[in-house]
């Protein structure tokens, strides 16, 4: 690639983690299609994105460990009941054609976007939700298939634990994404790119490129989700799923 494509690259990540750190997912909307579009095959596409996106979780992680207080159960639950997905998803989608889940995921994806427009409260600020056995179970089982696809499929499944935290636990948007982007960006991604990167193929000399523009992205991404709060974030997070919902429907070559 020359010189003028890497700099492509930086920008294509730049602006993708970006809205990414802002929406709380996503970020494969416009940087898995470039990566296919410039000539890689689909699994080494992937694989590339996933290790380019763990600079993503890097990046926003400097910025919102400075101003958030996470919830240490929190963070044990997020992990330890996704982790086992992802790497689950990411050994199944080496073996599975996965266009017909990137189908079902870009409907699922659309319909997060428009649940939360159609709740114009959701998310604004903290609610508390009733605890319980069930529904601790039900909340965790939940992380763990989202978990599943995170490791196997392209885009969407960090919008979806954004939203899941909102729904079934009560945060706000702004606390969401946080949880999403440390924990999801950084660990989700990163287990998922070990195992891609060790047993599929990698393009490394894409990945410098793609991992700056991924830093900066995320980084400036979660800046502005605290700077200008939940509501941003919320109307962000419904105009990228509803975007990466038609990404994924679309046919990529």
């Amino acid at each position: 690639m020359s010189l003028l494509d890497h700099f492509a690259l930086v920008l294509i990540a730049l602006v993708a983690n970006g809205l990414s750190a802002l929406a709380g997912g996503g970020a494969g909307l416009l940087q898995l299609p470039a990566l296919i579009f410039l000539g890689l095959p689909f699994p080494v596409a992937l694989a590339t994105h996933k290790i380019a996106s763990v600079a993503l979780g890097i990046g926003a992680s400097l910025r919102h460990l400075k101003q958030s207080t996470f919830e240490i159960q929190r963070l044990v639950l997020i992990l330890g009941t996704g982790l086992p997905g992802v790497v689950l998803g990411a050994l199944l989608v080496l073996e599975i054609p996965p266009r017909a889940g990137e189908i079902a995921l870009g409907i699922l994806t659309i319909g997060l976007g428009w649940y939360s427009w159609r709740r114009p409260q959701l998310g604004r600020e903290t609610v508390a939700v009733a605890g319980g056995t069930a529904h601790a179970l039900t909340g965790a089982f939940g992380l763990f298939l989202i978990g599943v696809l995170n490791g196997s499929l392209t885009s969407g499944t960090g919008l979806m634990v954004t939203l899941w935290l909102v729904r079934w636990y009560g945060l706000s948007y702004t606390q969401a994404v946080a949880y999403t982007l440390v924990l999801v960006g950084l660990f989700w991604n990163g287990t998922g790119a070990v195992v891609l990167g060790t047993l599929g193929e990698v393009r490394w000399d894409w990945l410098p490129a793609l991992l700056i523009g991924s830093f900066i992205g995320g980084y400036l991404g979660a800046s502005m989700a605290h700077r200008y709060g939940s509501l941003l974030v919320k109307r962000t997070f419904e105009i990228v799923t509803v975007l990466t919902g038609i990404g994924l429907l679309l046919p990529w070559p």
